[in-house]
C-alpha cells in the first residue's frame, strides 16, 4: 500500500468529458478531508450498467466531466479526526450511496437509502474509476476477509440491489422465487435467493445460459419467449424479482404468481409497464420496486455473502483499459461483471 503525500493533492482518474464520450485521463483536486471523511486508495472498481447510463446521460442527471464508478474496494490511507471505527490500511468498500442527511425521518429509522437528500458516489461527485476517492466514512463498509476484492466489489451495488428486496419484502425459505434475467444482477439474485433457502426458477430469453443458471443455484429454467412454457408455470411462484431491462409481457409474469404474490422490479425497462388491474385484484397481487439497501442491510449482505460463499462472476481488466470494459457492458457481452483493477 502506498501513502499519497499531502503535498500531492490531485487525484488521477478516468472521465467522460461529454455524454457518450470515451473515458480520458483526468486529474482533479479533491475536496478537503472532513472530520468524518476517509480517503481510500482504490484497489478495484466494478463496472455497473448504471455507469453506462451515467456516461451516456440517459437519466439526464449528470454534469461533466463525469468520473464513473460506484462499486469500490480499497484501503484507507487518510481519515478525518472523528473517524473512530475504521483503521488505516483497512480494506473497505463503497457503493452507490456516499451520503445522506442522517436527520430526516427516513434516516432516523435506518432507511438512509430513501433519504430525499441522499448523495450518490458518482453523480455530482467524482467516482471510483480512479486511484483514490474521498467519501463520508459512515457510508464505507469493512469487507469480510472471506471475500476477494474483485468478487466483493460488485456486491456493493449489484449485490445489495438484489439482496434488499428479498429482505424487505420478507421472502421466506419455503417460498418459490423467480428471477427474470441472468446478467450482472440476475446471477447474484439466483445465488442470494438460493442461500435464503428458496426454490429458484430462472426466466431468460438466452437458452445457452441454462447450464450456468443451474450452477448458480436455479432449480428450474424457463424460456421467457416460449408462451407454452410460460403458461405451464401459471400460479407456481410466490415472488418474482425482475433484473431485466427488456420490455416483456408483464401480465404473463403476474399470471405465474400465486395469490398474494409480488412482482418486484430492480431492473428498469425503458418503456412504462402496463398491467391489467384485474390481474392484481383477482389474486391480491402486488407490483413493486426496490432500490439499494440501507447501511445496515449492506453490512448484513456482505456478511451473508461471505458466509454462503456468494460471489460475483467477474472478468478483471486494468483500470487503464476502462473503455474496453464499458464497451463490453454497453453491448451486453460481460459474463457477468467487469471489474477494473489498479
Amino acid at each position: 500500500m502506498h501513502v499519497r503525500s499531502h503535498g500531492n493533492l490531485s487525484i488521477q482518474s478516468y472521465a467522460a468529458k461529454q455524454p457518450g464520450a470515451q473515458l480520458e485521463k483526468f486529474e482533479y483536486a479533491p475536496e478537503p478531508l472532513g472530520p468524518y471523511d476517509v480517503e481510500i486508495e482504490i484497489e478495484c472498481c466494478g463496472v455497473c450498467h448504471s455507469d453506462v447510463h451515467l456516461i451516456d446521460n440517459d437519466w439526464k442527471m449528470n454534469s461533466y466531466p463525469l468520473v464513473p464508478g460506484h462499486e469500490i474496494v480499497g484501503f484507507i490511507h487518510e481519515k478525518g479526526g472523528m473517524v473512530r471505527d475504521l483503521q488505516f490500511g483497512q480494506r473497505v468498500g463503497v457503493g452507490w450511496q456516499r451520503g445522506a442527511c442522517l436527520t430526516c425521518e427516513h434516516c432516523i429509522r435506518g432507511d438512509e437509502n430513501l433519504c430525499p437528500n441522499n448523495a450518490a458516489t458518482c453523480v455530482g461527485h467524482f467516482g471510483g474509476f480512479a486511484k483514490e476517492i474521498r467519501v463520508d466514512s459512515r457510508f464505507v463498509f469493512p469487507i469480510p476477509d472471506e471475500l476477494e476484492s474483485e468478487n466483493a466489489a460488485p456486491l456493493l451495488c449489484g449485490g445489495i440491489t438484489v439482496f434488499s428486496p428479498l429482505q424487505h419484502y420478507a421472502v421466506q425459505p419455503w417460498m418459490k422465487v423467480g428471477i427474470v434475467g441472468i446478467g450482472g444482477l440476475g446471477h447474484l439474485a439466483i445465488q442470494f435467493a438460493r442461500a435464503f433457502g428458496c426454490e429458484v426458477t430462472v426466466f431468460s430469453s438466452s437458452p445457452d445460459k441454462e447450464k450456468e443458471a443451474r450452477e448458480f443455484g436455479a432449480r428450474r429454467f424457463i424460456s421467457s419467449v416460449d408462451p407454452g412454457a410460460m403458461a405451464a408455470a401459471r400460479g407456481t411462484l410466490d415472488f418474482i424479482l425482475t433484473t431485466s431491462v427488456a420490455d416483456l409481457d408483464w401480465n404473463a409474469f403476474l399470471n405465474i404468481l400465486k395469490p398474494d404474490g409480488k412482482l418486484c422490479f430492480v431492473g428498469a425497462p425503458a418503456k412504462p409497464i402496463t398491467v391489467p388491474v384485474f390481474s392484481l385484484i383477482g389474486g391480491r397481487k402486488t407490483v413493486c420496486g426496490s432500490p439499494i439497501g440501507s447501511r445496515t442491510a449492506i453490512r448484513q449482505m456482505l456478511e451473508f455473502a461471505a458466509r454462503h460463499k456468494i460471489q460475483a462472476k467477474v472478468q478483471t481488466i486494468p483500470m487503464s483499459e476502462a473503455n474496453k470494459a464499458i464497451d463490453k457492458v454497453r453491448s451486453n457481452q460481460a459474463r457477468y461483471r467487469m471489474v477494473l483493477k489498479n
